[in-house]
This record gives structure tokens, C-alpha cells and sequence, in this order.
């Protein structure tokens, strides 16, 4: 989907509103630079309020009111929450998890296996279709909502996976051998003994389960396009706003969805991307989160859903709100879209505030949302599609996640597969290097110069082989401990570790433990060690600093040369400012973007815009005035119209922006 414009907007529910003022808020939008709004997912209750019985007058009043004030809309399918009466005719429709049967109230407490669901489900789809057919200001839809398995344990879902390890070990000797379960009489040697996979204590087991659970996903989704592609026009999309693992906001990899598998049946990417606020805002967010959606189809995506202010600790400073949207734009999002319009005056989420609060006034964040869509309007042409050419990436695992969950590094912490992943990813944006996140897929390797693999714990003889050859080849690899240590069920290898990349590493090791009281450092720079340690053996490589201990002295960080490239092993886990000064170093960078002697809390960020012109971006995370300077080509700044010469400063006051176009 290529796009000549940015679009901008929110969430819009007319069915929750306290009084009819529909007309009132499309004006308001279109006065603040607002085009779209996203309507429909969240209330299938309304639009079937009993069985086979539909009321869609909400539905038409928006949409009827969308072209009365020129406003595209993105449908969402409403599939995410059931209405009561559904749950009280099929009460297996509510899924069974490992904490056992849910009840109804909260949203996705469903089985999406449940053949009674999937029935009705499709009904409500193919109604809401019908109505919305014939008109033109439907842009595109979004299916479902923020989409996963919901742990289903259903009978059902158990059967589908039953049939599944059948079908991928016809021969239960091989299954029994692969999964390691004779190990305390956990064999299974007729199909029909299979027991509750909620039961297991065998992780090989358990997280083929959890790999199944995901592909639910991506055929749910794949199903519920089919039937939308039977109405859509070819001028439509299909997308889906994914979210992320949640840390009290969008954090990193979503361990529920494949999203490279479920994005195979959308038209574009989509997500939804919430962040800390005030001083907390550091677009690191933005930016790791933005970095998976643009790496699932490999271009522009659409941020769905972000806050306007949201939680209680999320109010933005001044400022904040437009810098938050460019800095999704200049990501390579297309969209910016608000979740919500207004704030909600009952419920769960009634204080979960919109670009409104409750008593539906403007106010300050709407006078910054006029600002940042009037800018929209005038130079979003000129940002719109942006591509980047980035020559780093981080390789974002679901199977190595679920690994290290199936095996924590340490019981009393709360890191996991995705602290590593950010750890990595952070600091590269501390840097002011850009960088694509993508699969463990051998075949994007040689699209790169740099990879960095946070703790690929579970991985395939074919990609080890393959990130080998990249080093080979003249790359620069990153691996982080627990790292090469299983295959892709979860089996230990019985060879040296690092499995394979030994080699190209230039290290052993056959101990490991958790720190206590060690430190790492570099640069005169000190962190302490903490939840997993490797005795890290030097074979080729040499050591770039020990762990500082009385007993412990070991290898902590090493760096080899192999072939033509380079490769670095990170034997544990410690502080970001240590890693900071160990990245400089390796990548050979001060920290400084040289095109504008910029750093953190300056953000540099680049793209080709569809005129084939370089657009830069000056993004000011910090509540206090910078400067940096323009120090090799010149440019016109977007913002102003000013030109922008070679050795000029450019001033960004607290939580500013500029935007410039090479001239």
C-alpha cells in the first residue's frame, strides 16, 4: 500500500459516547489535520445484540458522517470480545488455560479453535461486510484486535495439536526419542494416551505447544482475511495492529505471535506502540517496537494504535505529543493513529485518557494535535513511505523467547529473552545507529554488515551455519551469551559450546553460574554482572576484559577475527554504559552522528522519501535545549522553510524537531 499522505487520527466510538455529538467531533478532527479514524472492533454486543438479531445504526452514523466530513475509516473485525449471549449458549466458547476455565467479562477470554465461535464469528464478519461495502471513505481493515492464542487448552486446541505432532512425526518412537520423554516415564506410545499438555514438565514439550499456540494465531488470522477479501476492493487493505510484550507498556518481541508468519496475510503491517512519558520518554519504544513492525513485510507500517495521554503516569509534557508522532514517521510509519478520540466514561479503561478528557473540551493536547496534523498536511508528502537503508540488525527469535522462559536465566529476576534483545537494541540507539529487526532467516544475512544475536538459545543447524558464513564472508557478529545452546526443541547439544559458532567466535566454555559480586569493565568504565555468567575459554579470540572477582577470572567479553569479518561473544549480562563503551569500540564510533555532531539525547533519524531526496531527522528526547551542527551537505528545513547550511547550529529547544530535505 503506498500512500500519498500521512494519515492521522484516533479511535472513534459513537456507541460510547454520553450524548450524541458526532458532527461536533468529525469537525474538531478535521479542523486538528485529522483524516482517518478506526472504528467498529470493539463491540460486537452492539452490532448483534441477540442472536441473528443486528443493529448497525451506530456503524452508519459514523461512517455516513465520515464522508459528510471527508474522513477515511479503517474497519476492525469484532472478534476479540463475545457477547454474553454467546457465552451462555456455548459455555465452551470461553477458554480453558492453564489456570483453568475463564469466565466471561474481560475481552479475548475465547477459544479461537472452538468450531461454535469460528461459526458466529464468520456471521458477524459477513454482516459487518455487507454493511460497509458501498462506501468509498473505507480505506482498509483491521482484523480482529491485538490478536493471540489466549493459552487456549481446549479440548479442541489440544486435538489440533495432537494431530499436528502426528503429522510431523508419523513414527511416535522418533517423537518420544526428539522430545527426550523417557525422562520420568513421560513416554507416550499410542497417541491416545496423550495427557493434558497442561500436565508436562518436559520444556521440549511444552514449548512445541506454545510454537502450535502460535500458529493458531496466524491461521485465525489467515481465515478471517479470506472471508474480508471475498467484500474488500482492490483499493483496500488488510492489516492487524500487533502488539508486543507488555512491561507496563509495549517493550519488546511478542511472545504469543509469529508475527513473520501471521503478517503473511495482511496487505501491510500493523501495530499498536504505547511508551512512557515526561522524563521517561526516551523513543527507545518507538523505535525497537516500530523496528519489528517495518521488519515483518520489509516496509512501511501503520501504528494503529499509540497513547495521547492514556495511563496516569503518561500525560505528555509540551511537546511531547508531536514529538512522538514524527518520531513514528520517521521510524517508517504511515500512520499515526490515536487510541482514543475521547476518554471513557464507564469501565475498565475509563481512565485510560484520550485526545479528550471526560468532559469532551478542547484542550491542551488537542491544540498540539492541530499543530502536529496541520504539519501533516503541509509537508507529509515529503515523509510519507519512507525507506531506509540500514546496514545493522537484530535477529528477534520467538522460539529462543519461549526457550529461555522454559529456562529462566535467573528465578529471582525478571530478565528475560526480550531485556537481552532490548539491551542490544537500546544501545544501538544510544549510538545513533540504525537498525532493522528480523528473523533468525538465513536468507536476509547477506543483507547486512552488522548482526547482533541476543541469547539465540534455540536455533536450526542451518542458521548457526549460516551466521558462520556471514562472519566468513566479512561481517561483524555480536552473540550474547546463552546463545547456540539447543536445537530448535529445545535439546542440549552434546558438543562444545558455543554450538557451531565456536569457531567463528574463537571461544569455549562448559561452566556457567550466576554472578555474585562481579564486576565487568571497559574504558574505565564498571557494571556489575548479574543473572547469568558463562567461564568464557579463549581459544582464537582475545579477551577484551575479565570478570573482576577473587575466584572468577574468566573471560567476560572477547572479540575474534575469522575469515574476513569479526566476531564478539558478551559471556554475561551487565550495565548499559559498559556495553555503550564496548560497541564504541567495536563498531568504531564515538557516540556522535558525524552528519550533524549529534548524540543522545539527539536522535538522528534518515530515510529516501518517494522523490528519491534524503529526509533527516533531528529529534530532541531531553528537557533541555540542544545544539548540533550541520557539518556536510546542506538542507531545507521542513519546518520552517529555512535553509541550512554547512556549518550552521541548529538549535531544538526541550522535546523539539527538525526536519530536514537535502537541497
Amino acid at each position: 500500500m503506498t500512500n500519498n499522505e500521512i494519515l492521522y487520527g484516533a479511535a472513534y466510538y459513537d456507541e460510547y459516547m454520553p450524548y450524541d455529538r458526532i458532527k461536533t467531533d468529525m469537525q474538531m478532527m478535521r479542523d486538528a489535520g485529522m483524516n482517518v479514524i478506526r472504528i467498529a472492533e470493539s463491540t460486537w454486543s452492539t452490532w448483534e445484540p441477540q442472536e441473528g438479531v443486528f443493529d448497525f445504526t451506530h456503524l452508519h452514523r459514523m461512517l455516513d458522517c465520515a464522508v459528510k466530513y471527508n474522513m477515511k475509516v479503517i474497519i476492525g473485525t469484532p472478534t476479540y470480545a463475545i457477547p454474553s449471549w454467546l457465552a451462555k449458549k456455548y459455555p465452551d466458547i470461553i477458554a480453558v488455560t492453564h489456570n483453568g476455565q475463564e469466565l466471561y467479562g474481560h475481552r479475548q477470554n475465547m477459544d479461537i479453535t472452538n468450531p461454535h465461535y469460528l461459526h458466529h464469528a464468520k456471521i458477524i464478519i459477513e454482516k459487518l461486510m455487507e454493511e460497509v461495502k458501498d462506501y468509498d471513505c473505507v480505506i482498509g481493515f483491521q482484523l480482529d484486535n491485538e490478536t493471540k492464542s489466549y493459552d487456549t487448552c481446549t479440548v479442541y486446541a489440544q486435538k489440533k495439536f495432537i494431530d499436528h505432532l502426528k503429522n510431523k512425526w508419523p513414527d511416535i518412537k522418533e517423537f518420544n526419542h526428539e522430545f527426550g520423554l523417557d525422562y520420568w516415564s513421560n513416554r507416550i506410545d499410542n497417541w491416545d494416551d496423550f495427557p493434558d499438555i497442561r500436565g508436562t514438565i518436559n520444556m521440549s514439550l511444552d514449548a512445541e505447544y506454545k510454537k502450535f499456540q502460535r500458529s493458531l494465531v496466524s491461521d485465525f488470522l489467515a481465515w478471517q482475511s479470506a472471508i474480508v477479501k471475498k467484500y474488500k476492493r482492490p483499493d483496500q487493505f488488510i492489516t492487524q495492529n500487533f502488539d508486543f510484550e507488555w512491561h507496563d507498556y509495549s517493550f519488546g518481541l511478542q511472545p504469543e505471535v509469529n508475527q513473520y508468519e501471521a503478517v503473511q496475510c495482511l496487505d501491510i503491517a500493523g501495530c499498536d506502540i504505547y511508551h512512557p512519558s515526561q522524563d521517561s520518554l526516551t523513543g527507545r519504544e518507538i523505535t525497537v517496537c516500530g523496528n519489528i513492525a517495518r521488519g515483518l513485510k520489509g516496509t512501511n507500517y501503520l501504528v494503529l494504535e499509540t497513547e495521547a495521554a492514556g495511563n496516569h503516569p503518561w500525560l505528555p509534557y509540551p511537546g511531547q505529543l508531536r514529538l512522538q508522532a514524527i518520531s513514528h514517521i520517521a521510524n517508517g510509519a504511515n500512520m499515526v493513529e490515536y487510541w482514543h478520540w475521547h476518554s471513557i466514561h464507564n469501565a475498565i479503561e475509563s481512565y485510560w485518557k484520550g485526545v479528550l478528557s471526560h468532559d469532551l473540551k478542547p484542550n491542551r493536547l488537542y491544540r498540539e494535535c492541530c499543530v502536529i496534523g496541520n504539519e501533516f498536511k503541509k509537508f507529509g508528502n515529503q515523509i510519507v513511505n519512507l525507506k531506509k537503508n540500514n546496514h545493522f540488525a537484530v535477529i528477534a527469535d520467538n522460539a529462543s523467547l519461549t526457550g529461555l522462559n522454559e529456562f529462566k536465566l535467573n528465578n529471582e529476576s525478571d530478565t528475560n529473552y526480550n531485556s537481552i534483545f532490548r539491551w542490544l537494541c537500546d544501545t544501538l540507539y544510544l549510538l545513533n545507529i540504525e537498525y532493522d529487526v528480523i528473523p533468525a532467516d538465513p536468507a536476509q544475512f547477506v543483507n547486512y554488515d552488522n548482526i547482533l544475536v541476543p541469547a539465540l538459545y534455540s536455533a536450526s543447524d542451518e542458521v548457526l551455519l549460516a551466521l558462520d558464513s556471514f562472519v566468513q564472508n566479512g561481517g561483524n557478529l555480536i552473540v550474547t551469551f546463552k546463545s547456540c545452546f539447543s536445537d530448535e526443541h529445545l535439546k542440549i547439544h552434546s558438543d562444545v559450546q558455543p554450538y557451531i559458532l565456536n569457531k567463528a567466535l574463537g571461544i569455549t566454555y562448559d561452566e556457567f553460574t550466576l554472578p555474585v559480586n562481579v564486576n565487568v569493565t571497559f574504558n574505565g568504565v564498571t557494571s556489575a554482572a548479574k543473572d547469568w555468567m558463562e567461564m568464557v575459554n579463549t581459544t582464537t579470540a582475545k579477551a577484551l576484559c575479565t570478570y573482576e572477582h577473587k575466584v572468577w577470572n574468566a573471560a567476560a567479553v572477547t572479540e575474534n577475527s575469522y575469515g574476513k569479518g569479526r566476531a564478539m561473544y558478551l559471556g554475561t549480562y551487565f550495565g548499559e554504559d559498559t556495553l555503550l563503551e564496548i560497541f564504541k569500540y567495536f563498531f568504531k564510533t564515538d557516540g556522535f552522528d558525524k552528519e550533524f555532531h549529534a548524540a543522545y539525547p539527539v536522535v538522528v533519524k534518515r530515510g529516501i522519501n518517494n522523490d528519491g531526496c534524503n529526509v533527516s531527522f533531528l529529534l530532541n528526547y531531553s528537557n533541555d535545549t540542544q545544539n548540533v551542527t550541520c557539518n556536510t551537505a546542506s538542507y531545507k528545513s521542513l519546518t520552517d522553510d529555512t535553509i541550512i547550511s554547512v556549518g550552521q547550529t541548529i538549535s531544538l529547544k526541550p522535546w523539539d524537531i527538525c526536519i530536514l530535505l537535502e537541497s
